[in-house]
């Protein structure tokens, strides 16, 4: 009978242990889904305020920020379109005639915290930017599209200060020659959602603050600099980090290259 016993309450344990865990899990979904609903809705409340500017005193002073006299404006269109550099399209219209302005904008709660500012395959920035076989070469082995070729800190890749000393030379110098052609594909884009604007709204507790920039100058702040690799092994251009993306559990979608900064850093930006 105590055999039984000991035996029937080891199996109640280890059920509600595979419970705990089950829960725990569905919890952490849970979580990750409402803080991704929670980001679009911060957009949605930014595109609505646009479209009450009348009553709006946020809105109107980004209209006055964005160069239009609010005296002088007719109406206010504002969407919100889908997987574009612009989280936020306004369409103004004045005497004058009609302006479309395109904002991107990165919602933080932490003013150490980094945000991405563009992700994709290594393939598509080869295509994008004319990346040069020696330097495509060396990408892919920091993405670990290629496996490494000799041990280091990743059996799965290599930190670009792993690289031979030329390799590293050659990203810099693709990097510092191209440069301003990145950094307007990193932030504006093209066509007919390109980002003219760039918006960080900072909200630690219940009072939201926001800065407001042209993209040029958004390209500058953060841009400008030294383009070097760093002791952790990444790719560094101005307050820019760029590195291979990582995570989703070992998917290939890991291997991406991933650019990243700190939007917070703007508040104190000139």
């Amino acid at each position: 009978m105590r055999s039984l016993f000991r035996l029937l309450l080891l199996l109640s344990l280890c059920a509600a242990t595979f419970t705990f865990d089950c829960v725990a899990q569905t919890a952490s979904a849970e979580l990750g889904s409402e803080t991704a609903k929670n980001g679009f809705k911060n957009e949605d409340q930014i595109r609505d305020k646009f479209n009450a500017w009348k009553t709006d005193p946020d809105a109107q002073a980004w209209l006055a920020t964005m160069g239009f006299d609010p005296k002088a404006i007719l109406t206010v269109f504002a969407v919100k379109p889908s997987g574009q550099k612009s989280d936020v399209d306004v369409t103004v219209e004045t005497k004058a005639g009609k302006r479309t302005e395109g904002i991107s904008i990165k919602l933080v709660s932490s003013p150490h915290g980094f945000n991405q500012i563009d992700k994709r395959w290594l393939a598509h920035y080869v295509k994008m930017w004319s990346i040069p076989s020696e330097v495509e070469s060396a990408l892919k082995l920091f993405c670990g599209e290629t496996p490494p070729t000799k041990p280091g800190r990743s059996k799965d890749r290599m930190f670009l200060d792993e690289l031979q000393s030329e390799q590293q030379k050659a990203i810099i110098d693709f990097f510092t020659t191209h440069r301003q052609q990145v950094l307007h594909d990193l932030f504006r884009g093209d066509g007919l959602h390109a980002a003219t604007w760039f918006m960080v709204a900072w909200k630690p507790g219940d009072r939201t603050t926001w800065v407001l920039r042209r993209d040029e100058d958004v390209e500058h702040f953060f841009g400008d600099g030294k383009i070097d690799i760093t002791s952790g092994g990444n790719l560094k251009i101005g307050k820019i980090t760029v590195q291979r993306k990582g995570g989703d559990a070992g998917r290939d979608t890991g291997k991406m290259l991933q650019f990243k900064i700190n939007p917070a850093l703007l508040f104190d930006g000139k």
